[in-house]
């Protein structure tokens, strides 16, 4: 690598995906950064790999989160609706003032631990009404939208498509694709789901294809920026493949590594 000139500053940036509840970690991801991004999925409402831990265990129970795990595992997801259905039955017609205070109390820690400053946009489960009451003047919210970071550009496009899971923050192939043409070409492009490649959305651990686009697959191949960035797929086939002169990078799921994936220039 050539030697830096002198006087120019290296810029570098962490990011971040599916922190779903770590705020330890997140408080610590931007240390020897200028500037960390975060992809979504603040919210914790269950834990896959811990069922005592999210909104669903703290109202239910754990065992009652073991058993909708364990139908959703099997894809049997008209089971776990009606299971799911029974158990928010008891909670009446507060369910959506309980979940949306369980969601304000992370949102409150997550917006908290953010450094100064995070460029950031909303995951699948994420609920995007509630981000402008946390975000401080020092977290910028992007969806659609364009910023420059060091000399780069980079596009910001949240949330996920449609799918028989019904997060919260999931909307039709349409209007995705056009929050991607919104972006246009950049030099980063930052997304919270993959773009619809096999070996990028498949999750080893889950056993299951999830949801990329189709319309960011297609503008990687148009537009051809140096990165593709993107997290949603917990355990992925394989973190990282060149489409063209595209880098795609899984960068992670922070709440289980608690680290952020570097990008430096």
């Amino acid at each position: 690598m050539a030697p830096t000139p002198a006087g120019y500053h290296r810029t570098r940036v962490h990011v971040v995906s599916d922190v779903h509840g770590n705020a330890r970690d997140l408080a610590r991801a931007g240390e020897g950064a200028d500037a960390l991004i975060c992809l979504g999925d603040l919210v914790l409402f269950l834990d896959y790999a811990d069922h005592a831990r999210g909104i669903f265990p703290d109202l239910f129970g754990v065992e009652n989160a073991d058993r909708i795990v364990a139908l959703r595992t099997a894809r049997r997801f008209e089971e776990a609706r009606e299971f799911g259905a029974r158990l928010w039955a008891g909670v009446g017609e507060d369910r959506a003032s309980v979940i949306e205070e369980a969601v304000r109390k992370q949102y409150a820690e997550m917006f908290a631990a953010f450094p100064s400053p995070t460029y950031a946009t909303y995951g699948n489960v994420d609920m995007p009404p509630l981000w402008r009451e946390y975000a401080g003047p020092g977290t910028t919210v992007l969806d659609g939208e364009r910023v420059e970071i060091g000399g780069l550009v980079f596009g910001f496009v949240g949330g996920g498509l449609r799918t028989p899971m019904r997060t919260p923050y999931e909307i039709s192939d349409e209007e995705y694709a056009a929050k991607i043409e919104a972006v246009g070409e950049v030099d980063v492009l930052c997304t919270h789901i993959p773009p619809e490649v096999p070996e990028l959305v498949y999750d080893t651990v889950a056993r299951r294809f999830e949801r990329g686009s189709r319309a960011l697959l297609d503008a990687i191949r148009r537009t051809r920026p140096r990165y593709s960035l993107f997290g949603h797929v917990h355990q992925p086939l394989v973190r990282r493949m060149r489409i063209g002169a595209t880098e795609c990078v899984n960068v992670g799921h922070f709440a289980a590594t608690g680290t952020p994936w570097a990008l430096e220039w």
